[in-house]
């Protein structure tokens, strides 16, 4: 997959996420909506690795992953992000959801609205950039 696989990618999740979440499937919109995340991360990875050059191993293993703390900092966005926590509370709150997002999550059932709302991707705002690679695409359905 390349950078234009996972940004496409991460637009059809966030698009799973916000239907599930119409739909009151709670659950299923915050597990589809990490997905999205991953896949906008991975697309924010893909823009480092320069053409014809072979990534070092270490970036490599720490991208075939599902964990996005991990995804995020070998995107080296952390001290970004960090800022924004700073001086955004909203933003915050939604990092504290998201941050702990993981694909076991497939097995929660009891996934309260408010925090698939709080969940980023479901309230990404269209045409904005969130990362150097990723930039949301589409129509805000909510």
């Amino acid at each position: 997959m390349n950078r234009t696989d996972f940004q496409r990618l991460a637009d059809l999740r966030i698009g799973d996420g916000e239907a599930l979440f119409s739909a009151r499937r709670y659950a299923g919109a915050y597990y589809i909506a990490g997905y999205a995340v991953e896949s906008a991360l991975k697309a924010c990875i893909a823009k480092k690795v320069r053409k014809h050059d072979f990534p070092d191993r270490k970036t490599v293993n720490d991208s075939y992953q599902h964990d996005l703390v991990k995804l995020l900092d070998v995107t080296e966005l952390k001290i970004k992000l960090d800022e924004k926590r700073k001086s955004d509370g909203t933003f915050n709150a939604n990092w504290a959801v998201v941050k702990d997002w993981s694909s076991q999550m497939r097995y929660e059932r009891k996934i309260s609205r408010k925090t698939a709302r709080d969940f980023c991707p479901l309230s990404l705002t269209p045409g904005t950039e969130y990362c150097d690679g990723y930039r949301r695409s589409g129509k805000q359905r909510h």
